[in-house]
């Protein structure tokens, strides 16, 4: 039997589970308000007063600030009255946003069938996309602000925040990041490449001399100081059980533990016992946390399966 058959069948079965879907697609639309996201504007205004501080007015006066929000509206507010009168109009701007997030979340999803074109372009676009948009929150929130804003906060204050604070004047200290940052440049050069390890190495060691520090406060220090806790719990009614034998377990479980990491010793007779007990606390810690971990990833995929079948098919509604 050739090894093709069960390929194509997948294929065929596979093909035919999305042409039903796609007919199903296609009939709730012309049926229902499917893939749509009706809002409804609100008028904001601001009034300033006569300290020249603002606050938010019902009544709108000439030379008060004022904006338009959109609001959603759920499926259950949305009636065809709202929408005869105008109140409720359709935003094409959300409404393709909708679609792009339902296409590209089938995309990714697609991956359980197997490996396929629409997984690779979802998942470069995702990429791509978080690349640009790290690239912008680093440019206008750290270099502009942080490093450009310090070197010449008169030219960023007036050209591109107008709230930034500049009385402080040029800081030439910051002259020193710029020279490493034009350094690192170098690395696209083809015979400057060289120039670019020292900002490397010096970003390198100052983040890991700056991780240390932190891993040490938050992760050692703290654990032996939530490790140290007495064994024998009182409280104003006296003696308290469960404290108390939460106290011995964790004292029981970060020693046994540890005899289990101590090879110097042989592990036989009691120090072999204490070390299997160690291996049962640490199994049952390790399948906790891969067990939290499956949990928080049902979760985002409950969200998503929300998503489609509520914002976007409306199956679910929607309050």
């Amino acid at each position: 039997m050739s090894t093709d058959t069960p390929q194509k069948s997948n294929a065929l079965i596979w093909g035919i589970i999305f042409l039903v879907g796609a007919i199903m697609l296609v009939w709730s639309m012309t049926t229902s308000r499917t893939g749509q996201v009706w809002i409804t504007p609100e008028q904001q205004a601001f009034t300033a007063d006569a300290e020249g501080k603002y606050s938010a007015t019902d009544s709108p006066a000439p030379g008060d600030i004022k904006w338009t929000t959109y609001n959603v509206v759920p499926d259950s507010e949305l009636t065809q009255e709202a929408i005869d009168s105008g109140s409720a109009t359709l935003s094409w701007s959300r409404t393709i946003g909708l679609w792009l997030s339902a296409i590209f979340t089938l995309f990714i999803l697609s991956f359980l069938v197997g490996d396929n074109p629409a997984y690779k372009f979802a998942e470069a676009m995702v990429v791509g996309t978080s690349a640009g948009y790290v690239m912008v929150i680093g440019l206008w929130d750290v270099f502009v602000p942080l490093l450009w804003g310090k070197l010449m906060p008169g030219f960023v204050q007036m050209a591109f925040l107008p709230g930034m604070d500049a009385s402080g004047g040029t800081q030439w200290l910051y002259i020193v990041p710029a020279i490493l940052i034009v350094m690192l440049l170098f690395q696209l050069m083809p015979a400057g490449g060289w120039i670019s390890r020292w900002p490397i190495a010096f970003f390198i060691g100052i983040t890991a001399g700056y991780r240390m520090i932190g891993y040490v406060e938050a992760d050692l220090v703290a654990q032996i100081r939530a490790g140290i806790v007495p064994l024998w719990i009182t409280g104003e009614s006296g003696f308290e059980f469960w404290p108390t034998f939460n106290a011995i377990l964790l004292t029981v479980a970060t020693f046994s533990a540890m005899v289990y990491f101590f090879f110097s010793i042989e592990h036989k007779g009691l120090v072999g016992k204490t070390a299997r007990l160690g291996i049962w606390f640490l199994m049952i810690t390790f399948g906790a946390s891969f067990g939290y971990t499956v949990m928080g990833r049902i979760a985002l995929l409950a969200a998503r399966l929300e998503f489609l079948f509520g914002e976007w098919l409306h199956f679910i509604p929607t309050s």
